[in-house]
């Protein structure tokens, strides 16, 4: 199964203690949308999931505003697009003396798709209304 569900739920249970955060995530050169609408997404979920404050930036960064990534959900966001590079996202949680670095890499093999549509055709039955998310079924 698809391990970009359990690290979404890792990052958001990371997300909940350690209040600094910023998602990197890489693509081929020819995908269109930086960042894409998975590091969007989890940007946007994570920022739910924060207790504490942010510490907050520099207050006049030197150098170009656009070298700090995309602003979503209160965190930097980057986008590298490469030829060579596969879909790939991991957030990188940062306190005082330590870094925590959780990512997933999809090694372009189909077959990580497969487990979890058949758990949310089987589980889809249980659950009443619009369901987002094979985190929203695992966990």
């Amino acid at each position: 199964m698809s391990t970009l569900a359990g690290a979404g739920a890792l990052a958001r249970f990371a997300a909940r203690h350690v209040p600094d955060w910023e998602i990197v995530e890489y693509a081929p050169a020819r995908k269109p949308d930086a960042p894409s609408g998975t590091a969007r997404e989890l940007a946007e979920l994570l920022a739910h999931e924060r207790t504490g404050t942010a510490t907050p930036p520099p207050a006049e960064p030197i150098g170009p505003p656009e070298a700090r990534g995309a602003a979503i959900g209160g965190a930097h966001v980057h986008s590298i697009r490469l030829p060579g590079c596969g879909p790939a996202v991991e957030v990188v949680f940062g306190l005082p003396g330590e870094r925590l670095i959780i990512r997933h890499d999809e090694l372009s093999d189909p077959r990580i798709f497969v487990a979890g549509s058949l758990l949310a055709a089987r589980r889809i039955q249980e659950r009443p209304g619009l369901v987002r998310g094979l985190d929203s079924l695992l966990f």
